[in-house]
Formats: structure tokens, C-alpha cells, sequence
């Protein structure tokens, strides 16, 4: 079999102006995280619309897991490119980022604003109880996938105790997983399929040029704010494997402990507000961002700093899309690949599992501290501040997801209201 990658289109590829409307719908209401958003896409792309098959669908969807990154934002991309080439690509993968990005900076700049006022506080009560149960949803769906063996139990339990105890870093237990996967690989490689008209060197040269071109004027320019955190988001964007979850505690370390940009508390708004809108949950990056730039110049530098995150947040997708897509097929038949990627996501497991209790500590309790005793650092919550109204308004979250089915868009608005009604009841 022959892979061309230089005519990615299929046999009949839909008309560039339908394609623009299918992925502008998908965009808009692409709610409730990567699962949700890789059901939708399949739904629109696959089963009401010949466009792709089956195959290619869960093929593209394996590999995008591979990758940093967020991987519904780059299967929407790599759906573009198979229909209509690098075009198709561009517009798959900004019409599912954009709508988001828009409702983050309106919501980024009313936070930054008004986010103090105690009903506003209290509102963002009522979501960050409802994120405690979205994170425990999202680690129970990546446990019954990953955990399958004794050894992804045990890498599960490594990375957990890794990062929440011994404050490893997040890129250092991925790659230890991924190379415990790709070392212990069982099978043999499958014929590979060729490859033909690929150009990736040449491709990635450009693509890198096109992402951090930006950085580098900035730095030229001076401005150190702004090149602080394109430069931080840029390293970012290149280790977010697992998803945004597994990422968020290397990240709120590095920008609450180490740049001070915002607080702990914020970090968790923040969460809170990427969850209400459609797209991808790293669009949490831009609200940091922002509030980073609010913080030292006001709305406009705000704007500016969340628009450079914004573009090394997800210009790397495209460069990872561009390159690898001609490659899936070939991907495909190297089982230490995907051994790689089953261990890389056991650790995932474990990562979650430390944010879900790090989000759990933070949300129910007003002073969480620290225990340390030689290489061990524990977070250790004061339990004369434990929070009953945050518990109750996250059991009412719970049943409302779990026991009655509700949407989360629905129930984040309930409980943003149940929320805000405390305040005002006193």
C-alpha cells in the first residue's frame, strides 16, 4: 500500500464551503472536554457524512493521542488536511479553537474586573465545585482505558505518588513512562505501508519558524512580560501530553509558585471558566495569560498576552499535524509505538489523580499547607478550615452529573447560580 502525502484529499471531498460550516458547528459546540468533542466530530464526520471512514476516524485518533497537545483540536485538523489538504487543515483546526478563544477573552477581562466582588466569589464556588467532579469523571474514563495490566496499575500508582509527594516533574514521569512502555513493547511490526511525497523536515522548518517568529520579535523588542510567558507557554505546548488535566498541577506550580502570575484560587476560576466554554480545555492558558498581563498593564496588555498564548499554545498542533499526518498508516504498524502510548497513558492516571486531589484540598478547604521531610512534600490541608457549604454545593454537582445525566454546560450554570445565591442569602 501507498500513502501519498502529497494529495491528502479523498476520493470525494466536500465542497471547501460545506466543510468551512461542518467545522464552524463543531466549533461552537464542541462543550464538555475531549471525549465529548471526538463524539461529536465523529458523529458529523463519520456517520452523518461520508467524509471519512470508520479507519481513518480511530486511526487519526490514536495517533493525535500520541502527541502534546490537545488531540480533539488536532483530530479536527488532521480531518481538514485528509478532505481538503493544508487549507482544509487551517480551517478544521482554527474554527474548533476561535469560538472559545473569543468567549475567553470577554470572560478573562469581566474576571479580571469583578472576579473579587463576594457574589462573583461565590458564583465561581458553586463551578469550582462542579470542576472537582469533572476532573473525578475525567480520571475514572482514563482509568478504565489505561489500566488494563499489573504494570500500568503500578506506573499509575508511581506517577502519583512521583508527583504528589516528591514534586517530579511532569515532563520527566511522561517520559519515563513512554520509554518503560517503548522498552517492555511485545509483537512484531506489522509490513509498513510506503510513504510518498512526504516532505517533513522541510515542513517542520517552516511551521517552527511560523510559531515562534512572534517570540523572538518580542524578545527583540523588549518587551519582557510578554516574551516571559510566550516563552513559558511555548515549552508548555510541547509537553501537555495526556490531555489538559495531566498538565494542569506542572502547570499552576510553575505559574502561581514560581512566576506569580495569579493565584491558586484563580488557576481554579480559571479551570472553572475554560470548562464553560466550547473548544479545548488548554484554552485555561489564555485566562493565565491574561490575567498576567492585566496584572502589569491593564485590559490592553491582557489582550496582547493572551493572544501570544493563544498562538504557541496551538501552533505547534499544526506543526505536529502537518508533519506526522503521511505518517499514520506507517504509525499504525509499530506496536512499541503504542506501547509507548499505553504506558505514557497509565501515568496520565496518576497525574490526574494527584490534580483531582489537589483540587479536592483546595476547594474544600480555606488553608491547605505543606509537610516536608527530606525529599517528601505533602500538601496537607488545616482541617479547622474545612469549607461545608463548597462540600455540599459539590454533592449537589455530583448528583446532577452523575445520578440525573445533566449536561455540563446545564449543570455549570445551576450551580454558578446555587452558587451566587448563597452570597446573596447570607
Amino acid at each position: 500500500m501507498t500513502v501519498s502525502a502529497s494529495d491528502p484529499i479523498p476520493d470525494a471531498p466536500p465542497d471547501l464551503a460545506e466543510m468551512t460550516r461542518v467545522f464552524a458547528r463543531i466549533g461552537i459546540l464542541s462543550f464538555g472536554g475531549p471525549a465529548a468533542q471526538i463524539a461529536l466530530m465523529h458523529r458529523e464526520l463519520v456517520d452523518e457524512r461520508p467524509w471519512l471512514s470508520e479507519e481513518q476516524f480511530l486511526g487519526a485518533l490514536s495517533f493525535c493521542t500520541l502527541l502534546p497537545g490537545p488531540e480533539a483540536m488536532q483530530l479536527a485538523t488532521y480531518s481538514g488536511w485528509r478532505m481538503h489538504g493544508v487549507l482544509g487543515g487551517l480551517i478544521g483546526g482554527l474554527l474548533f479553537v476561535l469560538p472559545g478563544a473569543a468567549v475567553m477573552i470577554a470572560l478573562a477581562l469581566a474576571y479580571a474586573y469583578f472576579g473579587q466582588v463576594p457574589l462573583i466569589e461565590a458564583v465561581f464556588l458553586g463551578i469550582k465545585a462542579t470542576v472537582v467532579i469533572v476532573v473525578l469523571q475525567a480520571l475514572q474514563k482514563v482509568a478504565a482505558r489505561a489500566l488494563k495490566s499489573t504494570d500500568r496499575w503500578i506506573i499509575a500508582g508511581l506517577s502519583f505518588l512521583g508527583i504528589f509527594c516528591l514534586d517530579l516533574p511532569f515532563p520527566l514521569i511522561i517520559g519515563a513512562a513512554a520509554a518503560y512502555g517503548f522498552l517492555t513493547a511485545s509483537g512484531n511490526d506489522q509490513p509498513p505501508p510506503q510513504v510518498t511525497g512526504a516532505r517533513p523536515v522541510r515542513t517542520a522548518l517552516i511551521w517552527a519558524a511560523i510559531w515562534l517568529a512572534p517570540v523572538a520579535i518580542l524578545a527583540l523588542s523588549g518587551a519582557e512580560l510578554l516574551t516571559e510567558i510566550a516563552l513559558f507557554f511555548a515549552k508548555l505546548a510541547i509537553v501537555t501530553f495526556g490531555g489538559a488535566y495531566a498538565v494542569l498541577a506542572y502547570m499552576t506550580q510553575e505559574v502561581v509558585q514560581n512566576h506569580g502570575w495569579i493565584t491558586t484560587a484563580q488557576m481554579m476560576d480559571g479551570l472553572g471558566l475554560a470548562e464553560t466554554t466550547p473548544g479545548p480545555l488548554i484554552l485555561v492558558t489564555q485566562f493565565v495569560g491574561m490575567l498576567a498581563g492585566f496584572g502589569s498593564g491593564g485590559p490592553w496588555l491582557a489582550i496582547l498576552a493572551g493572544l501570544i498564548t493563544l498562538w504557541v499554545t496551538f501552533v505547534p498542533s499544526f506543526l505536529f499535524i502537518f508533519v506526522g499526518a503521511p505518517f499514520i498508516d506507517w504509525i499504525a504498524a509499530r506496536p512499541r509505538l503504542a506501547s509507548a502510548l499505553s504506558a505514557t497513558t497509565a501515568a496520565v492516571v496518576g497525574v490526574i489523580l494527584n490534580l483531582t486531589v489537589w483540587f479536592a484540598l483546595h476547594v474544600f478547604f480555606a488553608q491547605v499547607d505543606s509537610f516536608s521531610w527530606g525529599i517528601l512534600s505533602i500538601p496537607l490541608p488545616a482541617l479547622a478550615s474545612f469549607d461545608p457549604l463548597a462540600a455540599m454545593l459539590c454533592a449537589i454537582a455530583m448528583a446532577l452529573l452523575l445520578w440525573r445525566g445533566w449536561s455540563l454546560p446545564r449543570v455549570l450554570a445551576v450551580m454558578a447560580v446555587a452558587g451566587g445565591a448563597t452570597a446573596i442569602l447570607g
